[in-house]
């Protein structure tokens, strides 16, 4: 099965930085701090109860990711315009407290140890990747906008049977749909498993395909509750959010 050691999120999750006592946090700003509480508090508590559902194969490796990506954050850009005050409270929280710095640091083992390492995927997980990378020279061939990719992505997802159900753009190409494939093979593998581990490596060929052209593809997500999953698609930015963006990668960018 795709996916990391249920051992190593078990041992990650006990590293995780814990904030100081109180009275010595007082002094971080209010965004920061109230940002790491709810890290600290509800969001690690549902982290730990996913990961032991993980372990159990109750659920798939996408549902974990899927709440890890939904991590509460800071937002230190807006659009391209770097966000000065929320940078510098940022970056003093870290000079004070390591904690800060720590969780960056922290979150950002937890996504490399939930997202596919090219050299953990089986011969044939690499085939459906390379398959899908290869089709996006075709599919994608000029499209350079999330609309114009954005509607090539349903043309694909028609073609093999997919149900469009929902479109939105608000920020990004949002489309939602229904898959006839997430109960293939349930019976041997598990609801979605098929689906989800095995033939979304091919949408996995379509993310690398874009990312190298500067769109951000998110593939299907919200699976696990619904009948009906979503994709996202979006024009790269350089918004900075943390704990995603770390206080030394603000710190060592160039002044404005």
């Amino acid at each position: 099965m795709a996916g990391p050691d249920p051992q190593q999120l078990r041992r990650l999750l006990d590293r995780f930085p814990e904030p100081p006592a109180e009275p010595e946090f007082s002094t971080v700003d209010d965004g920061v701090r109230d940002t790491y509480r709810r890290i600290a508090g509800e969001w690690r508590d549902e982290l730990r109860r996913l990961v032991d559902a993980y372990a159990a194969g109750e659920i798939l490796r996408e549902t974990v990711l899927e709440h890890v990506e939904g991590v509460p954050s800071v937002r230190l850009s807006d659009g391209a315009a770097p966000l000065p005050a929320r940078r510098a409270a940022l970056l003093d929280a870290a000079d004070e407290h390591q904690e800060i710095a720590a969780l960056s640091a922290w979150y950002g083992d937890l996504r490399t140890l939930l997202e596919d390492d090219p050299g953990d995927l089986t011969l044939f997980e690499r085939a459906l990747h390379d398959f899908g990378y290869v089709a996006a020279h075709v599919l994608f061939l000029g499209a350079g906008e999330p609309r114009s990719v954005v509607r090539r992505l349903r043309l694909a997802y028609r073609a093999v049977g997919v149900r469009i159900d929902d479109t939105a753009a608000d920020g990004a190409e949002r489309t939602t749909f229904t898959c006839p494939y997430r109960n293939l093979g349930a019976d041997r593998c598990g609801k979605r498993w098929v689906c989800h581990e095995k033939l979304d490596r091919v949408d996995d060929g379509y993310v690398t395909y874009l990312a190298e052209r500067g769109i951000d593809y998110q593939r299907p997500r919200g699976c696990a509750d619904s009948e009906q999953c979503y994709s996202t698609v979006a024009r790269e930015s350089p918004e900075r959010w943390w704990p995603k963006t770390p206080p030394g990668a603000i710190q060592d960018e160039p002044s404005a």
